[in-house]
């Protein structure tokens, strides 16, 4: 069985990383950002998994059990801040999430 080298999965998790990275900064929509922040996380599960498969340790896995734990926690919250804000005022634009208070 042929594996993939640790440079070819390292590069993989940087262009993901960077693509979400480019997302978290130049979108506007909430809902867009939290897609991006979900790429970044994937990528960085990425890299631990692809670093514990090189060195023959489960501890990558582990990691990205997790960064998958995490993932959910940021899409629960997210998306009840998403709906709190196209509830209040009708916009899904991060410069608009500065309305909501208390």
């Amino acid at each position: 069985m042929a594996t993939v080298p640790l440079s070819h999965a390292l590069l993989l998790s940087a262009a993901l990383f960077a693509i979400g990275l480019a997302g978290v900064i130049t979108r506007r929509n909430m809902i867009l950002v939290l897609l991006s922040a979900e790429i970044m996380l994937n990528a960085a599960g990425l890299a631990f998994v692809a670093a514990g498969s090189r060195w023959l340790a489960p501890d990558g896995q582990i990691m990205f059990l997790f960064i998958l734990t995490t993932a959910a926690v940021e899409v629960s919250i997210g998306l009840a801040l998403v709906l709190r804000q196209n509830h209040l005022a009708k916009s899904l634009d991060i410069d608009a999430a500065g309305s909501m208070k208390g």
